[in-house]
């Protein structure tokens, strides 16, 4: 009996192995498709079904993920009063659901990757909060890499800050640093088994933006060979499809 429960202890226990109601597994399929397909009303239908699942770090970690793609979403929209509201109530929305959960797992370093994303996206929309989200951002940031050095999306979450960001914080250079780690990790990720929560988002878009930086550095071969390795990835993948066809005009 002691032997049998030593070896139980010994069994590395996934963080994402509990928890796992059937909205939760609605949720994540609705996300999946929408992020596969860039679909901003299908990030908000992710989002309302994780909200109406039991109250958990898992649940709120996927809700904020939700919202967080529904942000980008709506970011990349063309600006008009209503894109522009319904931005600001997303950003809201989603700095929400991220900080709940940071609070239910202060350990999780993808939660606090996407939560600095979102500081920074704030100073972004208004730069006089720089001054007190700022130190957030660094803050965030600095525990995601403590936690999950291994993680690619919390170096790709980092990189594509770094690609928006202020060049003091490294500007394009250090953001294709960053974004070629992540590709790595990503890759080797690919080749584990994932548990049915677990997350496995961000590859093809990591690449699209390894291509949009090789072309903000004057690359656009090396744009364009990335472009077409993120839709062999995710072959659905909208934004590599406009990266491309902006190429035939």
């Amino acid at each position: 009996m002691i032997r049998k429960l030593a070896l139980v202890l010994l069994v590395p226990v996934s963080a994402w192995a509990t928890d796992a109601s059937s909205l939760t597994l609605t949720g994540i399929a609705e996300f999946t498709e929408a992020y596969q397909t860039w679909n901003g009303k299908g990030f908000l239908k992710a989002a309302a079904t994780f909200a109406q699942a039991p109250d958990s770090f898992t649940n709120q970690y996927w809700r904020g993920t939700a919202d967080f793609h529904r942000l980008l979403f709506l970011l990349g929209e063309p600006a008009t009063d209503k894109s522009r509201r319904l931005s600001a109530k997303a950003l809201d929305e989603t700095i929400i659901s991220l900080e709940r959960a940071v609070q239910r797992k202060p350990d999780d370093g993808e939660s606090h990757a996407l939560l600095g994303t979102v500081y920074g996206l704030s100073i972004a929309a208004r730069p006089v909060r720089a001054i007190w989200l700022g130190p957030r951002v660094m803050d965030q940031e600095k525990q995601a890499r403590k936690l999950g050095p291994d993680n690619p999306r919390v170096l790709y979450l980092d990189g594509m800050s770094r690609f928006y960001g202020p060049s003091l914080l490294g500007g394009k250079s250090q953001a294709l640093e960053l974004l070629l780690a992540a590709e790595k990790l990503f890759e080797a990720e690919a080749g584990k088994p994932a548990g049915p929560v677990e997350p496995r988002w961000g590859r093809s878009t990591c690449l699209v933006y390894i291509g949009r930086t090789y072309e903000a550095l004057g690359k656009p071969a090396e744009a364009g060979e990335y472009y077409r390795k993120a839709l062999t990835v995710n072959p659905r993948d909208r934004l590599a499809q406009d990266e491309l066809e902006k190429r035939k005009k």
